[in-house]
């Protein structure tokens, strides 16, 4: 699969919590359908199958008619991930994209939140790599794009294997969060409170 690149379009399509979660479920676990991811996100059907059906419209999920049939219809991610290429399209749909990084927060909280319930019954090996980190650093916008391509590189390099179809034995799904934030004092055009002239301070590693 390739990656959806955004455009005033389809960022108005995911500019909703719930397509966003949908569209990260079946990328995660495969195709599946409305009723069934009705019930993973604690919603009715109808309402499921109504966001999957304004999906498909955007082109981000599709009906699997491989696995479909009179009384369900089964559907799929079209795409593996989403990109923004496009730097002026903030300005140009500031609700609809501040309606989808919203969305795009929430589905990584309640990801982070079922992680989090599910610790105490990882198996051993799977609670020594659970891992929750957090560091404060001072860095300009091209050293933080910067920052942001080297970690994509690295992440590249694991993802040979997200089809599961050669993956090594005792291989799981697992999710890696990215939030680069910057501190709300660069919306101001000022410097952060308490923050230090220099280099990176790393903080909080947990």
């Amino acid at each position: 699969m390739t990656d959806a690149v955004l455009d005033a379009k389809g960022l108005r399509a995911l500019a909703h919590p719930v397509r966003v979660q949908l569209v990260g479920l079946l990328r995660m676990h495969g195709p599946s359908t409305a009723t069934r991811l009705a019930e993973r996100l604690g919603l009715a059907s109808g309402a499921t199958s109504y966001h999957l059906r304004q999906l498909a419209a955007a082109g981000f999920v599709a009906e699997d008619t491989s696995l479909g049939n009179a009384r369900e219809r089964w559907w799929r991610a079209v795409h593996e991930n989403t990109v923004i290429d496009n730097a002026e399209l903030a300005e140009q749909e500031p609700e609809a994209m501040l309606g989808y990084v919203q969305g795009v927060v929430a589905a990584h909280t309640l990801r982070t939140q079922l992680a989090v319930a599910s610790y105490p019954a990882l198996p051993k090996p799977w609670r020594e790599a659970f891992n929750m980190s957090d560091w404060s650093l001072r860095l300009t916008p091209q050293e933080a794009v910067e920052l942001s391509e080297e970690l994509r590189a690295v992440v590249e390099r694991y993802r040979q294997h997200a089809s599961g179809a050669d993956a090594p034995s005792g291989s799981e799904h697992v999710s890696l969060i990215l939030h680069l934030l910057p501190d709300s004092a660069a919306a101001e055009g000022g410097t952060a409170e308490g923050a230090t002239e220099g280099g990176a301070d790393r903080q909080g590693e947990s």
